[in-house]
């Protein structure tokens, strides 16, 4: 039989081409296009509250004043202030003593010394100039937020004209996607509740270890944690871990033990604490998803990932169960 002889095989050919072009075109953009009904979850009970008072419209654009106050402009100054410290530290490391410590480093008959510091020479480049990387990539961001904002205002104009258009593409009973509808708000809201307490208490705590261990600029060096406390696996060790070495070779033994005691027993279990509790309290979802979801979605979808991740991980075992229930045991 000849493949698209008719009108409609043909027409699904186009369509399917069409929506492999835009799918490309648009695949810079995803985290922000993403980032709109993850906006919506988090800020339409506000939008609610403002709806009794004002008209829908006038709510909506409250709520995007109320969002940009809340996420770009503490966002920009992180970043004006990572940019602005980060040369300036990576600077003072390069000409510290603790390199030229570290090249007279031996272990055994093998002279480690050099290669140590030569790679650590590199890092701190790198880091320095990774900084100045945020300004390059201002422009595909700026238009990422763009998206996410117009996004979230049509979703809090109409949010169940948006569900009603994607519903009936989902191949389940009427009961199993409100369920899928029901899973993506409370996971939603789990992980951004979660991931940002984590980050806010990892961040603090190793910004109160670095000033009372006597290193220098423990606000900065808290920030930095709280950012990469949001990153799964290397979380906040990647920030406290390099500072108890520049502590060991500083000679100060006691203090860089400290650092060591209060990140592995203290910092290491805030997530081991909080995140199990947060995501019983808004919603069942095994830690071993939230954590391989959350390392897959960053390396497809960057910070937005942190989000997307689980919540892919989770609907995917969700549409297993309903598709044996639906299909297999019916």
């Amino acid at each position: 039989m000849a493949l698209f002889d008719t009108k409609k095989e043909r027409a699904a050919l186009v369509l399917g081409l069409l929506a492999v072009g835009l799918a490309l075109a648009m695949g810079p953009y995803v985290s922000g296009l993403l980032g709109a009904p993850v906006l919506y979850v988090l800020f339409a009970p506000l939008h609610r509250f403002f709806s009794k008072k004002l008209p829908k419209s006038l709510a909506a654009g409250l709520v995007i004043l109320t969002a940009f106050l809340i996420i770009v402009v503490p966002g920009a100054w992180l970043i004006s202030m990572l940019v602005g410290q980060a040369q300036g530290v990576a600077a003072s490391l390069v000409d510290s003593p603790l390199l030229a410590r570290l090249q007279t480093l031996r272990v055994g008959q093998l002279e480690v010394g050099p290669q140590l510091a030569a790679i650590g020479k590199d890092v701190i480049t790198f880091l320095g100039g990774s900084a100045l990387g945020f300004i390059g990539t201002a422009t595909r961001f700026t238009l990422n937020l763009l998206f996410s904002f117009f996004g979230l205002y049509y979703l809090l104009l109409n949010p169940d004209g948006a569900w009603r258009a994607l519903a009936p593409y989902i191949p389940f009973s009427r009961e199993n996607v409100a369920i899928l509808r029901e899973r993506f708000v409370s996971i939603t809201g789990a992980t951004v509740v979660g991931t940002g307490l984590i980050a806010l208490i990892q961040g603090t705590l190793v910004g109160l270890g670095f000033f009372f261990t006597g290193l220098n600029d423990p606000v900065f060096w808290g920030v930095v944690t709280m950012v990469f406390a949001i990153l799964p696996v290397v979380g906040a060790g990647i920030v406290w871990g390099p500072a108890a070495i520049s502590l060991f070779l500083s000679d100060r033994p006691g203090a860089a033990i400290l650092l060591i005691v209060l990140g592995l027993v203290v910092v290491a279990n805030v997530e081991n604490v909080v995140r199990p509790y947060v995501f019983k309290r808004f919603s069942e979802v095994h830690p071993m998803i939230t954590l391989v979801g959350a390392v897959l979605g960053v390396s497809y979808f960057g910070i937005i990932g942190l989000l997307i991740g689980p919540l892919a991980l989770s609907y995917f075992f969700e549409l297993i169960r309903m598709y044996r229930e639906e299909y297999l045991e019916a």
